[in-house]
């Protein structure tokens, strides 16, 4: 599948990390979101409905992000992975890249980041 909608940027603040002062300061995340999925007959049909409405995925990941905390940004990758393909039934696959510009650590670099692919066949 060669046909992608991509969403690049996605700033959410979020509590995740694996340190006590990670959970209790909000800090930035940024997404970055690959989905692969058929897009001929939206190019022919310039409808909606043979899509994937990106302003609503970027709701989900906004949610999931800024939602619930967790230790690792491997777990929320994977969350906004499980949730994305079971609420949009035309996705087949999707790669979710998560980058933490600023972690609270002494070293001074660019940040981390996870990038992670899932395929509905993984499922």
């Amino acid at each position: 599948m060669n046909d992608k909608i991509i969403l690049n940027g996605i700033k959410v603040s979020g509590r995740h990390g694996c340190t006590e002062y990670e959970r209790q300061h909000e800090q930035i995340f940024i997404v970055d979101a690959e989905l692969y999925l058929d897009l001929s007959q939206a190019g022919k049909s310039d409808d909606l409905g043979d899509t994937i409405d990106y302003v609503q995925v970027l709701t989900d990941i906004k949610k999931i992000v800024g939602g619930t905390p967790r230790n690792l940004i491997e777990t929320v990758a994977q969350d906004i992975c499980d949730i994305l393909l079971k609420k949009y039934f035309l996705l087949d696959a999707l790669k979710i890249t998560i980058h933490k510009p600023a972690p609270p650590v002494k070293e001074k670099f660019g940040g981390a980041a996870v990038e992670i692919l899932r395929k509905r066949s993984d499922r």
